[in-house]
């Protein structure tokens, strides 16, 4: 998915050997998977705040621990696009007018729900992990396809434990 017109940034000056279009191109899908990754924290945070039930301190933990790792992709993903030479997220509707993934504003949602939803949110943003690496592949950075085969790992990682655990239940 190509960002909206209005995130389109001028071609910054380049501090790297990536050409200008490159960088651009690279800035664009780093600030999607930003908004997305900062989505997806507010979620797993929010499920992890309103969680209840029979199995409480288990997905709790298990939540705050899925979110400590997400938060912790926020800096990488911001500096990498840094160090290329763009710009990064600024706000929350900066965050709002990038996401992909979808907010859950329900006042009550069940924990095998919540699990659900997570583990849907989560091979989504491996999606568009995939889709980010072979761009940055295509345009030969390296640096920044490293950082996401790690994060596919992670995420991948995320959505196998809420499989398992939502087969509990």
């Amino acid at each position: 998915m190509t960002p909206k017109a209005s995130n389109r940034v001028p071609a910054p000056e380049v501090i790297t050997d990536l050409t200008g279009d490159a960088v651009v191109e690279i800035f664009a899908v780093l600030r999607q998977l930003l908004a997305d990754v900062f989505t997806l924290y507010v979620k797993t945070k929010n499920f992890h705040w309103h969680m209840s039930g029979r199995h409480f301190r288990d997905y709790h933990l298990l939540l705050d621990e899925q979110a400590e790792q997400i938060f912790a992709m926020t800096d990488d993903i911001a500096e990498r696009a840094r160090k290329i030479g763009g710009a990064t997220i600024r706000s929350i509707s900066d965050i709002s007018g990038n996401q992909r993934l979808k907010d859950n504003n329900q006042d009550f949602v069940p924990p095998e729900k919540m699990l659900a939803e997570l583990r849907s949110d989560n091979q989504q943003l491996t999606r568009f992990l995939r889709s980010a690496h072979e761009i940055c592949e295509e345009l030969n950075d390296v640096a920044t396809t490293s950082l996401i085969e790690v994060w596919i790992d992670q995420t991948e990682r995320r959505t196998w434990f809420l499989a398992e655990t939502a087969r509990t239940l």
